[in-house]
């Protein structure tokens, strides 16, 4: 079933849908609305007259922690080092990401985060129709666009499954597609596929000859359910991984991509030499070194998720189930309530532009528990006003 003709047209309500796969083609000035994010703190400090410092960001989700004091230190200590061309086989970092999760450092593709991973897989691989879940990032469909000839189909997840993708039905539909992405947890729902479900998507990817592409941005919260040590059995799965995220090398941009040998080497055709830089390689090699840091962040995730959990139910927000640092909220009203917290310098993301979502929805990350409690109690203001 077609939801839309080839200007964006919208003839049906995407949240009357039942799940299932959909044309659902967008026009520039969709793909455009869709391409705002959470994070742009530069932005919202010059529209609300407040210092960038002075901003909490709950729009983005990273480390509550901040940059570990390892990293710190290699980073102050390397500055002399930056008259110097980068590595641009970033050797020691593939050579470190290897150790660390026990695979061929050749089945590493090393990137200026995972972003740029993803707009280079379809630049070279050269997809003719890709299926996307939906909610889900809006990278994946705005990088697949611009290959010409692609197609984007989207395979619309339901509210009342909490938006979990359907492995038989998914499965089915990857069928004539040459390119499929899953975010894996989901942003911005938050949950998780079970590894043993991404793998028995894997094995339908290998008969219908489509490359599936996983997301792992946010697994370091919740690895066990990574897939990135099966890659040897399944040539067609390219797993994504991000260092923004959990070890918060946000402003440095480091990510890497993990596949067969045979598609490293295609997709090393089509990338640009030097694009991580020498700062970004040292820290993420001393990120990975850093196993208290590591720890740290998981002791202090798990409590600040167990106090917002029973905030949310204290102020009856709908809240969804979440393997990753954020959480999806609903709630009627939720971008008026996103809009008054931001003149109050509490920055949230509104989710009415995510496909498959609505202005009712909006999500927050988990932050420090001072942070949090300041959130919890102006959303307790606003919810009684």
């Amino acid at each position: 079933m077609k939801l839309t003709d080839k200007k964006g047209t919208n003839e049906h309500s995407e949240n009357s849908l039942p799940a299932g796969r959909y044309d659902l083609f967008s026009g520039a000035k969709e793909l455009s609305a869709e391409h705002e994010h959470g994070g742009n703190v530069y932005k919202m400090s010059e529209e609300l007259g407040i210092s960038e410092d002075k901003l909490i960001d709950f729009s983005a989700s990273i480390n509550p922690l901040g940059i570990s004091e390892r990293v710190k230190d290699v980073i102050a200590g390397s500055l002399d080092s930056l008259v110097h061309y980068p590595d641009s086989d970033t050797k020691k970092l593939r050579e470190k990401l290897a150790a660390h999760h026990g695979i061929d450092p050749e089945s590493i593709l090393c990137g200026n985060g995972s972003t740029e991973l993803i707009y280079l897989l379809p630049r070279a691989l050269k997809p003719r129709t890709v299926i996307i879940p939906v909610p889900t990032f809006s990278e994946y469909e705005r990088a697949c666009m611009m290959v010409k000839g692609a197609k984007v189909e989207h395979y619309l997840t339901a509210e009342e499954n909490g938006y979990n993708v359907n492995t038989d039905e998914f499965s089915r539909d990857l069928q004539g597609c040459d390119m499929a992405f899953l975010c894996n947890p989901n942003n911005p729902t938050g949950n998780i596929m079970k590894r043993d479900d991404i793998l028995e998507l894997a094995k339908a990817a290998a008969k219908a000859q489509c490359m599936l592409v996983i997301d792992e941005a946010f697994i370091d919260f919740d690895p066990r359910e990574s897939v990135i040590h099966d890659l040897e059995s399944y040539p067609r799965l390219i797993v994504l991984r991000s260092m923004t995220k959990f070890y918060a090398l946000t402003g440095l941009r480091a990510g890497y991509a993990v596949a067969h040998r045979d598609t490293v080497a295609r997709l090393k055709q089509y990338k640009e030499p030097w694009t991580v830089n020498s700062l970004a390689q040292k820290a993420a090699v001393a990120a990975l070194e850093d196993r208290d840091y590591m720890k740290r962040t998981m002791d202090v995730i798990v409590k600040e998720k167990a106090y917002l959990e029973k905030s949310f139910r204290e102020l009856g927000l709908q809240h969804y189930p979440s393997a990753a640092n954020y959480y999806l909220l609903r709630k009627d009203g939720a971008r008026g309530h996103v809009e008054a917290l931001r003149k109050r310098g509490l920055l949230l993301r509104d989710c009415s532009n995510f496909k498959g979502l609505d202005e009712t929805y909006m999500r927050i990350a988990v932050k420090s528990h001072k942070e949090n409690k300041m959130l919890i109690k102006h959303l307790k203001d606003i919810c009684r006003a």
